[in-house]
């Protein structure tokens, strides 16, 4: 290395060819010019597409190998058209009828398809929603031309690690070992400048200086376009754009059901939020109690099942009453009197006849000694089933057993609920309002279940008494669902505000972030979409009053923003 310095003293155009060397070789590798032949990088391209919209119909044609794919929906729900015919005019000269696919999918095939560069598209489309014509370009993919190999020339070239090598006179070499191995040759020459006394020295250090300080400057230029770039899909995959927007291909749009609405303004009352539950309709609903309690003993069907629908009139059990001991000793005095009076009535009835037959008696003393016996004969039968018969418990109204409170053996009192039985059909909802709302004022109520099912109200009438400091207000539930049980909670929003004009959404177009905040996806283009913040209050059970971050004209997403918002 000695050597090679004296070396560069004593010949001054050995050190002027070695900065011409590295000055060159940066240089060569600036990018936007010849670099040699590149190694290129696997990357997913997106399919040539053809985008149409009006204010009828959104159009996409993806071009596949077999042909032009054309996917037509609705403007303002992206609901496919089915039952359209569209016919394609290709490149101004050639007229093809779309073939339907169904689920307003159609396919057209044309050799025009296999070239470069821009085709005029002309579609006609003939619908029961309304016709339309729709013009526009298809980019055609330009044909991939093979390069012929390059003899190996000082360029830039990239590395499998994705780093940028340097080839000079046939070697390669590294862009970080060339950065280097300059630093290590700049020092080493300073260092002779400032022993050396030659003035060439000082000044070709200097120079050199210069040089790879530009070297420097070269390699970290990155190209000349340095300005911000539209976020573009990569492939014919859904994905996150790099704009945090999200790329749906027509044929996934298809799959996940997405269905929007143009967002308007429209006349609304705000909505009060109210704590209530299920309740029976107190005419189609029963309580079955014991008049005077005993124990329990099946009928010959058994104990009726919770959810078995019974008849009003149907026997749903027995109650066996409970006598006691002394009372049972009553009875029996009375029995046994009952049965003595009988015996004595019939020997006088016997007299009676005897003397009749014989005309020493009327007849009448007969008739009188016979009634006497039949009433006391029933008053032995009803002391007897006093005592042997149980009470018989039925049901009260049609409909289902909501409520079995008993087994058999069981002793109930007067006062316990044995059975329950409610119409599935007639159905409320009590709902608690406190002094601040006016329950007078109520109206246009519906309600949320615990599943989220909406339930549509009905105003029946509030109480005048206060209970815990609040009102008492009762709905009637319209053709309630099957899944619904007595005693459910349920949350009631019913209208008591002043009108306000304002954009009213469903509920399921509105989501949560990963931060909470309140977002709708908006359908900004046929195949991408863009999550706005929103400001909402609850309207109804199904509906959101969106106060801000939405436009009038914006195409919102109201089915499948869930399955948007899972795209990553």
């Amino acid at each position: 290395m000695h050597s090679l310095a004296l070396d560069v003293l004593r010949r001054p155009r050995l050190a002027f060819a070695w900065l011409v060397l590295f000055a060159l070789s940066p240089a060569l590798a600036h990018e936007g010019h010849e670099h040699g032949t590149p190694t290129p990088a696997p990357s997913a391209q997106s399919s040539a597409r053809v985008v149409l919209q009006s204010e009828l119909y959104e159009l996409v044609g993806i071009l596949g190998s077999d042909g032009l794919g054309i996917y037509l929906d609705r403007f303002d729900t992206n609901e496919p058209v089915t039952g359209a015919e569209i016919s394609v005019t290709v490149g101004g000269d050639e007229d093809v009828a779309a073939s339907p696919m169904g689920d307003g999918m159609f396919t057209v095939t044309s050799q025009k398809f296999t070239g470069e560069g821009p085709l005029e598209l002309v579609f006609i489309i003939t619908a029961q929603t309304g016709d339309d014509l729709l013009i526009g370009t298809l980019d055609l993919p330009a044909k991939e031309v093979a390069s012929a190999d390059a003899d190996p020339s000082p360029g830039l070239l990239v590395g499998p690690s994705g780093g940028s090598q340097i080839v000079v006179a046939g070697i390669t070499v590294e862009q970080p070992y060339l950065i280097a191995g300059s630093a290590l040759f700049l020092g080493f020459m300073l260092g002779i400048a400032v022993r050396s006394r030659n003035r060439f020295v000082p000044a070709a250090a200097i120079v050199l200086v210069a040089l790879v300080v530009s070297t420097a400057f070269a390699f970290g230029h990155e190209g000349h376009d340095h300005g911000e770039q539209a976020p573009t899909p990569s492939g014919d995959a859904p994905g996150r754009l790099s704009d945090g927007s999200v790329f749906l291909p027509k044929p996934t749009q298809r799959l996940l059901a997405v269905r929007t609405v143009i967002a308007k303004p429209q006349e609304a009352r705000k909505a009060v939020s109210l704590i209530g539950r299920i309740i029976a309709d107190p005419n189609r609903s029963g309580l079955v109690q014991s008049i005077n309690g005993g124990r329990i003993l099946p009928p010959e069907a058994g104990l009726p099942r919770l959810g078995q629908p019974v008849k009003r009139g149907d026997v749903v059990g027995l109650v066996e009453q409970a006598v006691s001991q002394a009372d049972q000793t009553g009875i029996s005095e009375q029995i046994g009197a009952i049965e003595q009076e009988i015996a004595v009535a019939e020997t006088k009835l016997d007299r009676a006849r005897t003397l009749a037959e014989r005309n020493v008696a009327p007849q009448s003393q007969v008739t009188d000694a016979e009634t006497e016996i039949t009433g006391l004969r029933r008053r032995l039968q009803m002391f007897r089933q006093s005592r042997l018969e149980p009470e018989t418990l039925r049901a009260p109204v049609d409909g289902v057993i909501a409520a079995v409170n008993v087994v058999a053996g069981q002793v109930v009192g007067p006062e316990d609920t044995i059975f329950q039985i409610i119409d599935p059909d007639g159905l409320w909802v009590e709902a608690l309002v406190y002094g601040q709302i006016d329950p007078a004022q109520l109206s246009g109520a519906s309600a949320v279940a615990v599943d989220g099912a909406a339930l549509d109200l009905r105003f029946q009438g509030f109480s005048k008494a206060l209970q815990q400091q609040a009102t008492r207000v009762q709905f009637a539930i319209v053709e309630p669902p099957s899944n619904l049980a007595v005693g459910q909670p349920v949350q009631v929003l019913a209208q008591n505000g002043s009108a306000v004009t304002a954009i009213v959404l469903p509920r399921d177009a509105v989501l949560r972030n990963g931060n909470g905040e309140s977002i709708v996806w908006r359908h900004a283009e046929a195949e991408r979409f863009e999550a706005r913040p929103v400001r909402t209050e609850p309207f109804d059970a199904t509906r959101l009053i969106v106060h801000a971050g939405i436009q009038e004209g914006d195409r919102i997403v109201v089915r499948g923003s869930e399955l948007i918002n899972q795209v990553r």
